[in-house]
This record gives structure tokens, sequence and C-alpha cells, in this order.
């Protein structure tokens, strides 16, 4: 099928192939939710595969190109900045428009999403990016009941079926890090994580077990805490963990907000980093150069993560099936001024 047959595919050309009404197809178009579940994905399968766009999204192909939007629980970081660069710059250059909204989590963001869903309909956009949030397949249901693909990057729990997710090898970055821990010397090793139950927090965290079980270490539970990936947890968390009668001599952390806020605890205590105390966080973004003492950090590709993400989202967009669903770019550890050799006992 040609281009220009694309563009003409109509409602009525899919319920004559699918043998359904008209009323039928244009409710599946709609999000309506009287139609059976398995008459609604043969009619949806039967959209994407004659590359149907509803009258509002080609108007708005029509005149400067797709527009599509994308979402984040919080916009306040240089880690979410520097996705959103990643997916600004490939949106740029591939004549993409994008709409960006903050819309927290919660049953407001819930309510929001579904609104949001119908409302990419009507203004003939295309599809969504969803950026570190704990969404579930319910609430994400919506986009897929009008057709909207869907792309998850840095999911915080497992994405719907058929979802694409675009992440890091957080694995591997949390092995990394105690590694490189214990390569200085340090044994007592604590971890300080994010949002326990989230993905990238128990890759993290398994990934640093898998390296201290190697060499004969172990996590006591006193020196494991989580709760969410800022920095005022890391300082009350610091505060906890300095304040036992062993403290560690070396801390991995979730994420570089919550090493920021470790650092300024031992800061205010007197405790020298990294003589005293060695630090590693994870994310590896610009403020991980600009801390005192730099900080050593897992480093994410934030802004191709963001790229990434959106080359994907229009090949959904486009009818294309994607090779993985999964998609992880690789982390590295960069080494700064943050850890030292353990100090003797």
């Amino acid at each position: 099928m040609s281009d220009r047959d694309l563009q003409r595919a109509t409602l009525a050309d899919i319920a004559g192939r699918m043998g359904v009404s008209v009323a039928t197809v244009s409710k599946v178009v709609n999000g309506r939710d009287d139609v059976a579940a398995g008459t609604r994905e043969r009619v949806l399968e039967a959209l994407r595969h004659a590359g149907y766009r509803s009258p509002g999204q080609r108007r708005r192909a029509e005149l400067s190109g797709p527009m599509i939007d994308v979402v984040f629980d919080a916009l306040n970081s240089a880690y979410s900045t520097t996705l959103l660069t990643g997916v600004l710059d490939a949106a740029a250059s591939s004549d993409v428009d994008v709409v960006v909204s903050v819309i927290g989590s919660g049953r407001t963001a819930a309510a929001d999403l579904a609104r949001r869903s119908q409302k990419m309909v009507e203004r003939g956009r295309c599809g969504l990016v969803v950026i570190t949030s704990s969404y579930s397949a319910s609430q994400l249901r919506p986009f897929r009941d009008r057709g909207l693909p869907v792309v998850v990057v840095d999911r915080m729990n497992p994405p719907p079926a058929g979802v694409v997710s675009i992440g890091a090898t957080n694995w591997a970055g949390g092995r990394a890090a105690a590694e490189h821990l214990i390569a200085l010397g340090h044994t007592r090793i604590a971890y300080l994580g994010g949002i326990e139950e989230s993905d990238c927090n128990q890759a993290r965290f398994h990934g640093f077990l898998a390296a201290l079980s190697a060499h004969g270490l172990t996590a006591p539970d006193e020196l494991v805490l989580h709760g969410t990936f800022r920095k005022g947890f890391g300082e009350t968390a610091g505060r906890t963990l300095l304040d036992l009668p062993a403290p560690p001599t070396a801390v991995f952390c979730g994420n570089d907000r919550i090493a920021f806020g470790l650092m300024e605890e031992a800061r205010r205590r007197g405790i020298a980093v990294p003589d005293q105390l060695s630090v590693v966080g994870f994310d590896g973004t610009y403020e991980a150069r600009q801390s005192s003492p730099t900080l050593t950090s897992v480093t994410q590709p934030l802004h191709e993560m963001g790229a990434a993400a959106l080359r994907a989202l229009l090949q959904r967009i486009q009818g294309g099936q994607p090779g993985s669903h999964r998609v992880e770019l690789a982390t590295e550890l960069v080494v700064r001024e943050s850890t030292a050799p353990a100090p003797a006992s």
C-alpha cells in the first residue's frame, strides 16, 4: 500500500475488511468502552496495518509533521532535563513537535492520563513518551484503546504487554559500583536506594549484592536503606548510617541526588569525603561533575535514552514493530574524587 493509500484509508475501508459496522470502528478509534475486547483488538490491529490516522492526526501531519506528548512525574532534576533534551533533539531532527507536561503521580495523575488520551486523539497527537513514572497497565490502557502507541523510559514498574521501554544496564551498573569500592579495600559498604519496589532500584541493588557475594562479603540489614530518589532522603538516611556504632566506610547510592544528600550530611559532621567515607552515585548527570568533591558515578546515557525513546515511538506511529520491547543502553562507571582507598582501622 502506497503512502497516499495509507492517507486515504477510511473507517469504512476498515469496517468493510473486518466485517463490522462503521459505528463499531468509530467507537474503537474514539476509545469508547462499549466494544467487546476481542473485537477491539482485531480492529486496532487492522487500523495499524492500514496505517489509519484520525482526521486530526492527518491535519497535524499536513501542517507540520506529527506531534507527540511527553509526560513526567516531575521535571526538577538534571536527570529529567537531560532525558528531555535527548527527546527534543531527536524530535527536531525528525520534524516532530513535542508537548511536554508534568502530571505527578497518584489518583490525580491517573485521571489526567485518561483525559489526555482522548485529548490527544481530538488534537491530532500521535503517541506518548512516559518518563520515570509508575503508571499501571490500567492507567495506560486508554492509550492502547485509542490506538496511541506508548514508550516508557526508565520504568519504575514493569510496563504493560506490548509497550516498549527504554532503560540502562542497571544491574551491571550496580555491580560495577560495588566492584570499584571492593577494589579500593572497602568491606563495610552500605546501599542507599530509592523506591524499594521500583524496577531500576531492584536491578541496581541486586547487581551490588552480586558483587559483594562474589567477594565473600554481605550487606547487613543496618547498611541497606530504601526511600526516595531525592537529596532529602540521602541526608536523613545518611544520619542513620553515620550514627551507627560501626558506620560504613563506603556507600553506593541509588542515584546522584541521594549521594549529594549523603555528602551534605557527612560535611555537616566533619567527615571527609573520600578520606573517611567513599561515595558512589548513579546517573552521571552534569551535577556529578560540579559537586565538591566531584562524584564518582555510574553514568547512564541519558541523552541517548531520550533520543531512543523518540525513535522507538516514531517507529510505532509509522506501523513498525520493535525488534525488542525492552531496550537497555550500556552504563559506565566514571571515577572522580568522591572515592578513595578504605581508611585504616
